[in-house]
């Protein structure tokens, strides 16, 4: 009489099991990838890339060549296989923050482009990474997103910009720009009171300093008090 479970261990060890495997090619219109399996050196024929999400709502982000992934084959077989995810490496390594100089903690979700490429050739280094590539990150109190020396901050109650030196912040204050001026090609309107601490200029003509003649009489008036 067969034991059923060494029928059951025979069957299982005739079943393709998910694995390891580095991107060996890419096909974007299809959202699918070649595969060298791990540790057999085996490449794959062209499988689903796993997706986000797809639907009325799409998102599609697919892995470098050379990326570490691993491969689920669909009901034990490995005709029918798919990427299940990437997964980080002792090469590759999970991004930092710029807005928070950390690894994104449980609870965030932080995308960086121009990280560095997987390494090619048996490689033991990424690729050189872009120090001006646009990044995003979601916290539990606030948006940051940036590009180079650009950032952004959507948070309870203010949205903050900065460029260089120059910021400006949007609150329930009103505006504020700090460390630049402000140039518009148009015109400017304001409802009320128009402050400057050192002039206001019309035409070139200072607001502060400027005189007007004195009717038929030599002379001018003084500059305004």
């Amino acid at each position: 009489m067969t034991d059923p479970r060494m029928a059951a261990a025979s069957t299982a060890n005739m079943l393709a099991q998910p694995g390891f495997g580095l991107v060996a090619a890419v096909d974007p219109a299809n959202h699918a990838v070649r595969v060298t399996l791990q540790p057999a050196g085996v490449e794959s024929g062209w499988i689903p890339c796993g997706a986000m999400q797809v639907g009325s709502l799409r998102i599609a982000c697919l892995p470098d060549l050379g990326t570490h992934v691993v491969v689920m084959p669909v009901e034990g077989d490995a005709e029918h296989a798919v990427l299940a995810c990437p997964i980080y490496d002792a090469v590759m390594r999970p991004p930092v923050s710029p807005a928070t100089g950390d690894h994104a903690q449980p609870g965030e979700v932080l995308v960086m482009a121009g990280c560095g490429a997987p390494p090619a050739g048996g490689g033991t280094a990424p690729g050189g990474a872009d120090p001006h590539g646009p990044w995003w990150h979601i916290t539990a109190s606030a948006i940051h997103a940036g590009a180079g020396n650009a950032s952004a901050v959507l948070a309870n109650g203010a949205i903050g910009w900065k460029v260089g030196n120059v910021g400006m912040v949007l609150d329930a204050n009103g505006l504020s720009v700090t460390g630049g001026a402000i140039t518009t090609d148009g015109d400017m309107t304001a409802q009320g009171t128009v402050t400057g601490a050192a002039d206001v200029r019309a035409a070139g003509i200072s607001g502060r300093g400027h005189t007007h003649p004195v009717g038929s009489a030599p002379g001018v008036t003084g500059a305004p008090q």
